[in-house]
């Protein structure tokens, strides 16, 4: 296999050689590219061979430098940095679990971007992200398999009154039979996230191209939309926007006229993250005649917050079953939710109602909704 250093590919950057322009100043315009490199330092978040975790920052003029995770396995300590002698600042950190971890970098207090560290969004802004290897992770890694394809759309809501971005996975072998059908998962991001969250961050190409190649999916088709989608009155529910209306409204029409579905009920599922979860909940339970399945990952499965009685609906259990083929509830065993969700689910199964619960160690972190999302394809359209 070709070497790729897919963990450290981004939505800035997808090779990166980590080189820069040096030019003559004698005989412009020659140049030559170089690695980047400060004083025989990598650049700024290298993973060590010992699962350590080597951090610099140059900021020469800098009287303090730190840096810490904001969740997860780093947690939010801040680690100090201490300055070398070249004026670069630089600590390493043991301990960190595998997976994708943001990152917050602080020069004399004040929070900032590290310029040669990975950049991505969340968070509700641009941020620093570190990526760290470890056992069990080949299936969101870039193996030699069949590649599917990510496409951008752009489609007019009359939900909204605004154009509107997704992008939509279609696998392998789509362009190859153009008789064939896909059934299709509308997958939604989390709280301070976008529509780029699950391919970047979530990296569900690679996970889906993997587990095709193995055998252990359904092909389909997966749209991800952005999750932000506001009303002109400001009418929208204030958790879950209105993103359930222009999915059922705008996104499913427009993806069933250009790509080739299978434009039914029972080829169509929703699936979300922690905010993604409890829209994907809200949206499926009021649209069951639009749905038959769902997924949410690290979202408290809800049966009444004094704004939605989902009971209503799910009282109806022999209803709920013959419409929902998969009802998938997930969390990390170290988030609070899970206990709740266990028990949640488990009472509702007392009384008829099928479902699954999934839980995998992590908290409220991607490294939970990757292994989540494997689970949930694994059983999904099956």
């Amino acid at each position: 296999m070709l070497q790729v250093d897919d963990l450290n590919s981004g939505v800035l950057l997808f090779d990166p050689q980590n080189k820069e322009i040096t030019v003559d100043g004698n005989v412009a315009p020659e140049f030559a590219y170089q690695s980047i490199r400060y004083k025989n330092c990598d650049p700024a978040v290298c993973v060590m061979e010992d699962g350590s975790v080597r951090f610099t920052c140059r900021a020469p003029q800098a009287q303090s430098v730190e840096v810490a995770g904001i969740s997860g396995t780093m947690g939010r300590e801040h680690h100090k940095l201490k300055k070398n002698a070249d004026g670069l600042w630089e600590t390493t950190v043991k301990g960190i679990g595998a997976g994708f971890h943001y990152l917050e970098w602080f020069i004399d207090g004040n929070s900032t971007i590290n310029p040669q560290a990975p950049v991505g969004y969340g968070c509700s802004r641009a941020i620093n992200y570190l990526e760290v290897p470890g056992p069990d992770t080949d299936f969101y890694r870039m193996q030699d398999v069949a590649h599917g394809t990510v496409h951008m759309e752009y489609y007019e809501s009359s939900v909204t009154g605004r154009m509107r971005n997704c992008f939509v996975y279609t696998p392998p072998g789509y362009d190859v039979d153009q008789s064939r059908r896909y059934p299709v998962l509308y997958l939604q991001h989390g709280g301070g996230e976008s529509e780029t969250g699950w391919i970047w961050q979530g990296r569900i190409h690679m996970i889906m191209d993997n587990l095709l190649a193995a055998g252990a999916v359904q092909e389909m088709i997966i749209v991800m939309n952005d999750g932000y989608a506001f009303l002109p009155d400001g009418s929208e529910n204030p958790s879950c926007g209105a993103i359930g209306e222009v999915l059922v409204q705008d996104a499913i029409p427009f993806i069933d006229h250009r790509y080739r579905t299978c434009a039914d009920r029972e080829h169509r599922a929703m699936a979300g993250l922690s905010m993604g979860g409890f829209q994907t909940q809200r949206t499926v339970l009021r649209h069951l005649d639009t749905f038959s399945a769902m997924g949410m990952f690290s979202a408290i499965f809800i049966t009444d917050d004094g704004k939605d009685n989902y009971m209503e609906v799910l009282s109806d259990t022999e209803k709920v079953n013959n419409k929902l083929k998969l009802l998938f509830v997930s969390s990390g065993e170290q988030e609070p939710m899970c206990e709740q969700n266990q028990k949640t689910l488990e009472d509702l199964r007392q009384k008829g109602l099928r479902s699954v619960f999934y839980s995998t160690p992590g908290y409220h972190e991607w490294q939970v909704w990757r292994f989540s999302v494997k689970e949930f394809l694994q059983k999904l359209f099956r």
